[in-house]
């Protein structure tokens, strides 16, 4: 068993909570333009109250414990260690009920480099306590904006985890798949789900837009989120998101390994 008090120390010790390696510029630059309903910062989600920067700055201090001092924008940005851990606790709670429930679950991350292993092992646990671990459309086409321009990527599910990516998995370079905020990948899980008449998830766990996507539409939605993410915990404020737990969500795989053991012993999914 993981206690809580190793896992805080962890928390700081690896990046993942304290002071974190998210640029303050960077988290300022997307309140910015959410505020200004931006769909780079909205990630799927439409809000429905108007957020100005201020209202942001408030909640992602409330939230995530970043600085309130709208004159403090420069260095890096700070996460609670307390709210990871609280949030965490009610992120495995979620989970357990699904479990308990054995309700189809679907997993996606626009961010398979670093979170994969993570999503990848609860979506094991899942599928061990009798739940579907659902993949639809598998190797359906999107075309994602990206800074380079719109780009077609392809919908794949890696150890049940849905991803995008540029070209097939096992391609030069090895890389499990791209980076993307975009909520247009779980939009056409979610669509392929429902045309083929299959069973559609109650419960999706991921980031970015693979949450705020789901979350709009009405699907119980909850995953991990960084500083600069204003939108899931915005989401979880005005509640179309279940659970946004604040954790830098880029440092190396092998440091959220003990999250994933902490939520599975919290939700007693250990195996």
């Amino acid at each position: 068993m993981l206690s809580t008090g190793v896992l805080r120390a962890h928390l700081l010790a690896a990046g993942l909570a304290g002071p974190v390696a998210t640029a303050r510029e960077k988290s300022l630059r997307n309140y910015r333009l959410f505020a200004a309903r931006d769909p780079r910062a909205t990630l799927g989600l439409d809000p429905e109250q108007r957020w100005d920067e201020r209202d942001l700055l408030r909640l992602m201090a409330d939230r995530c414990g970043v600085s309130d001092d709208p004159g403090h924008r420069t260095g890096h940005d700070v996460i609670d260690p307390e709210r990871t851990l609280s949030a965490l606790d009610v992120f495995a709670g979620r989970l357990a009920a699904a479990a308990r429930r054995r309700a189809p679950v679907l997993f996606g991350t626009g961010h398979p480099h670093r979170l994969l292993a993570f999503y990848a092992t609860l979506a094991d646990a899942m599928s061990s306590a009798g739940c579907p671990v659902l993949t639809p459309a598998q190797g359906r086409c999107i075309d994602i904006t990206t800074r380079f321009g719109v780009r077609t990527h392809r919908l794949v599910y890696a150890h049940g985890v849905a991803l995008v990516q540029e070209s097939p998995v096992g391609s030069a370079g090895g890389e499990p798949g791209a980076h993307t905020h975009s909520p247009l990948p779980v939009r056409v899980a979610l669509e392929a789900a429902a045309e083929a008449g299959g069973t559609l998830p109650e419960l999706v766990v991921g980031d970015h837009g693979w949450v705020c996507g789901a979350g709009q539409l009405g699907i119980e939605a909850m995953g991990l989120a960084d500083t600069d993410d204003p939108a899931l915990f915005v989401g979880e404020a005005e509640g179309q998101v279940a659970v946004a737990v604040p954790v830098d969500d880029a440092v190396r795989s092998a440091s959220y390994r003990p999250l994933t053991r902490y939520v599975l012993n919290r939700a007693c999914l250990s195996q």
